[in-house]
């Protein structure tokens, strides 16, 4: 090769730098052949929220954000609605951590008992987003003397997206014609009167076992009233009533005309008059009731806590506020800015019922106490109303049917109404500790966490409820016939 360039006069320097240029070239054209790499488009983020909205709410949600500015700048896609009952979130939320891609990342709706149970589990996380903090600060810290944000240590763990009332909604075509008085009081729900058209229901509520709202109305009249008159009217409140297991249906019944008076929240009540105003009304009792603030929150699961806090600041906004003043929704909200809206403008009647709900006659209520045994509450009621409801109402029906028909005494009535209701005269055996108990407001509290852990504990208890119920209901019976 050497005697070759010498023979042709090529240098050895010429030779390499030929062979340099020659590489440089193929390289070049290597890299002008190469495809330009396809750049892939970024995922879209879908969202998961557990939520206890009904679909009338989640339907318009859903398509209202996804066509916000929120959704877009922050390239979410789709929003996933779990829709579960309340004693299985914490078990759900635990369990999504674990299933990558099926983590759940905010909770919405539901109730502050709830929510404040989250806050326990360690399964809330602060919210730290600018865009949340700016416009939750256009939300009251509290109304009506309810809380309507949480914090611990200085963090904002949940903020109330709405607010309610409590209440009952009455179809007056349904009481004129049953010839039944119009219900003002809780109590009024459990009278004597509403048992005269039994067996046919003339009232309706939901369990507590599926309704946080009724849930709610319930722990208001236990503190209303007191643990033994409480548990009077919420046995006879369950006696005089057919009991649905959706709150919602319970609305639906009344618009019906099938009852003459549900235990509802307010904006199922508002719905009913924007249904049937010749006949339906919402009434806040004037024994009391209460103001919620319903709220959402960041769950510790998340793997989107950007995008998560977007949907929790466009809820919060009034943009997203503007959903509860849907015909088809009718909440009040919480942001009392969207009245300023064009749209807010149009709902004068919300505008007036969210003015009236801050002079509602707000009892003297305590979340502390309503967490502390609100396990205890839904097994007990599920186990001695709602289990073996056509034994108490059979029973209660005979009971105040001798009672209007002059058969038995005021002073009889009333030791029979205190044999069939007081829940600290019913005894059974503890399945755990194997002694007898009976149902006072202490033991409730001690066995609260345990009913909620303990599946197997819960469940042998829910029997022994059972039977120490119908046997009370049969000895009421039994008293009944030795009156005649």
């Amino acid at each position: 090769m050497v005697s070759l360039l010498r023979r042709y006069g090529v240098g050895k320097s010429a030779f390499l730098a030929l062979i340099v240029a020659v590489l440089v070239l193929i390289a070049v054209l290597v890299l002008m052949q190469a495809k330009a790499p396809v750049q892939q488009p970024q995922k879209g983020i879908t969202l998961r929220v557990i939520t206890r909205h009904g679909y009338d709410i989640l339907d318009v949600a859903k398509s209202e954000f996804l066509a916000s500015d929120y959704a877009k700048k922050y390239n979410i896609v789709n929003v996933e609605w779990l829709s579960i009952d309340p004693g299985e979130w914490v078990d759900v939320i635990k369990a999504s951590a674990s299933k990558p891609g099926q983590e759940i990342d905010v909770a919405w709706g539901g109730g502050p008992t709830l929510f404040d149970l989250l806050v326990r589990q360690g399964l809330l996380r602060p919210i730290d987003s600018d865009l949340v903090i700016s416009v939750s600060k256009e939300i009251p810290d509290e109304l009506s003397g309810a809380i309507m944000k949480h914090e611990l240590r200085w963090k904002l763990l949940w903020v109330a997206a709405a607010i309610s009332s409590f209440g009952f909604t009455v179809n007056t075509n349904y009481l004129q014609k049953a010839g039944l008085p119009m219900p003002d009081k809780w109590i009024d729900l459990a009278n004597e009167t509403f048992a005269k058209t039994l067996p046919i229901p003339s009232v309706g509520t939901a369990d507590a076992s599926v309704s946080t709202s009724n849930t709610r109305m319930f722990e208001i009249i236990l503190q209303d009233y007191g643990w033994v008159k409480g548990w009077q009217i919420l046995t006879l409140l369950g006696a005089n009533a057919r009991i649905y297991d959706e709150s919602g249906l319970v609305r639906d019944a009344v618009i019906r005309g099938d009852v003459g008076v549900g235990t509802t929240i307010d904006f199922y009540g508002y719905t009913a008059q924007l249904e049937k105003p010749e006949f339906c009304r919402y009434i806040v009792p004037s024994d009391g009731s209460i103001v919620n603030g319903d709220p959402i929150a960041l769950l510790s699961t998340t793997k989107n806590p950007e995008a998560a806090q977007a949907f929790i600041a466009w809820v919060l906004s009034t943009e997203g506020q503007k959903i509860w003043l849907d015909p088809r929704v009718n909440r009040m909200p919480a942001n009392p800015r969207v009245f300023d809206t064009p749209e807010g403008k149009k709902r004068e009647d919300l505008r007036i019922a969210y003015e009236n709900t801050m002079k509602v006659l707000a009892i003297n209520f305590s979340d502390e106490v309503a967490s502390s045994y609100e396990q205890s509450l839904i097994w007990f009621f599920y186990s001695t109303i709602t289990a073996v409801h056509d034994k108490l109402q059979n029973t209660w029906e005979k009971l105040a049917k001798a009672k209007l028909d002059g058969k038995i005494s005021e002073s009889e009535f009333l030791r029979l109404v205190e044999m069939m209701t007081d829940p600290t005269k019913l005894s059974f055996k503890d399945p755990k500790t194997g002694k007898v108990e009976t149902f006072t407001e202490s033991y409730a509290k001690s066995i609260n966490e345990a009913l909620f852990t303990d599946v197997d504990y819960r469940k042998s208890l829910i029997e022994a409820w059972k039977k120490a119920a119908t046997a009370r209901y049969d000895m009421i019976l039994e008293e009944l016939k030795k009156l005649g």
